[in-house]
C-alpha cells in the first residue's frame, strides 16, 4: 500500500511541477501615441525581466506590438502591470496562443522601432476617423456563406499558403508593404461587396482596414483578434472552425495546428506538406516547405546546390 501511495504522491508532485513551470504564448498590440518610447520601454523591460519573460516586442510613437511566452502562473501579474502602464492599454485584448506546448522565445527582445508594423507609409493615414467593425467568430462563420461578402488575407503568401478561410483571397506578396501597395488593386473588383479582412492577430489588418476605408470603402470588417482569436473563441464555446490547415507564427514553432487538412505542398518533392524549415545554408537561409522525407534526403538544405556551398565552407 505504502508504494501505491508513493507513487500517486510523486505523480502529483510531478504534475504540479509540470504545471508550476508550465508557459503560455501570448501576444497583443494597441495603437496609441506614446510620447516617450524610451522611458516606456525602460518600465516594459523592467517589469518582463522580473517575471521572466520571453519574446520579441517593437515599441514606436505609434504604440506596441508584442509576442512572447510566460510562467502561466505570471500571467494575470503581467496583464496587470499592462493595464496600469498607460490609461491606453486598460482592458487590452491578450491573444493566448493557439499551441502552448512548446517554447517560442530563447530570449527577451525589446527594440524601439519607427513604426511597430513596416508599412512602407508616409503618413498616419490610419489614426484618422475611422468607425472599426468587428465581427465575432459566430459572425464570421456567417458572413463566409454569404455571397455579398469577400474575405481578405492580410498576411503574407507564405503564411496565407499554409492555411487560409475557404475562398479568402491572398495579394501574393511576401511584405505587408508590398500588399498595402496591392491591396486596392485587387479590392476594386468587390466594390460592392462587404470586405472582412484578417490576419494573425489582428495588427495589420488594423492599417489595411484604415487604408482602405479612407479610400471610400465603407463596409469593412475585421475579425476580432484575428486568426488566433477567432480560434481560442470557437473552441471556448463549441463554435465550428472554418478555418482550414495550419497558422503560421514568426516565433521558433513557426505554425500552430488547427486542423488535420493540409494546403500546401513540399517544395522539392510537391508532395503534401506544411512544414517549414530555413535553409541550413546560413547564406541562403530560405523559408521553404518540405516534408520529412526530402528533409532526411537534402538534410534540410533547400538543393543540392546549397548542401555543397555549405560543405565546401567547412573544408
Amino acid at each position: 500500500m505504502s508504494g501505491i501511495i508513493n507513487f500517486i504522491t510523486n505523480k502529483k508532485f510531478i504534475n504540479n511541477s509540470f504545471k508550476e513551470y508550465l508557459r503560455i504564448n501570448f501576444s497583443f498590440y494597441r495603437y496609441f501615441y506614446i510620447d516617450e518610447p524610451l522611458l516606456f520601454k525602460n518600465k516594459l523591460e523592467k517589469c518582463f525581466n522580473e517575471l521572466n519573460i520571453f519574446g520579441r516586442i517593437y515599441i514606436s510613437h505609434e504604440g506596441i506590438n508584442a509576442q512572447g511566452d510566460i510562467l502561466k502562473k505570471f500571467f494575470n501579474k503581467m496583464k496587470y502591470f499592462i493595464s496600469q502602464l498607460d490609461p491606453q492599454l486598460n482592458n487590452i485584448n491578450i491573444n493566448i496562443g493557439i499551441d502552448n506546448t512548446s517554447r517560442s522565445f530563447s530570449k527577451l527582445k525589446i527594440k524601439i522601432k519607427k513604426k511597430i508594423v513596416s508599412d512602407g507609409l508616409k503618413n498616419n493615414f490610419f489614426q484618422k476617423i475611422y468607425k472599426k467593425k468587428y465581427l465575432h467568430a459566430k459572425q464570421v462563420n456567417k458572413y463566409l456563406k454569404k455571397k455579398n461578402v469577400i474575405f481578405f488575407d492580410i498576411r503574407n503568401y507564405y503564411e496565407y499558403r499554409i492555411g487560409h478561410f475557404k475562398n479568402s483571397i491572398s495579394t501574393y506578396t511576401f511584405t505587408f508593404r508590398d500588399q498595402l501597395k496591392s491591396l486596392l488593386n485587387y479590392i476594386n473588383f468587390y466594390k460592392n461587396k462587404k470586405i472582412v479582412l484578417y490576419c494573425t492577430g489582428g495588427i495589420r489588418c488594423e492599417k489595411a482596414a484604415s487604408l482602405i476605408y479612407n479610400k471610400g470603402y465603407k463596409k469593412v470588417y475585421q475579425i476580432f483578434g484575428g486568426i488566433i482569436g477567432y480560434i481560442n473563441e470557437c473552441k471556448n464555446n463549441n463554435i465550428p472552425i472554418k478555418f482550414f490547415g495550419k497558422n503560421f507564427v514568426f516565433d521558433y514553432r513557426l505554425r500552430e495546428y488547427i486542423s488535420k487538412k493540409i494546403l500546401s505542398h513540399c517544395n522539392q518533392c510537391l508532395n503534401k506538406s506544411d512544414y517549414y524549415v530555413n535553409c541550413m545554408n546560413s547564406k541562403c537561409n530560405l523559408l521553404f516547405i518540405q516534408c520529412i522525407s526530402c528533409s532526411k534526403k537534402y538534410k534540410s538544405f533547400c538543393s543540392k546546390k546549397c548542401f555543397h556551398i555549405f560543405h565546401q565552407s567547412l573544408l
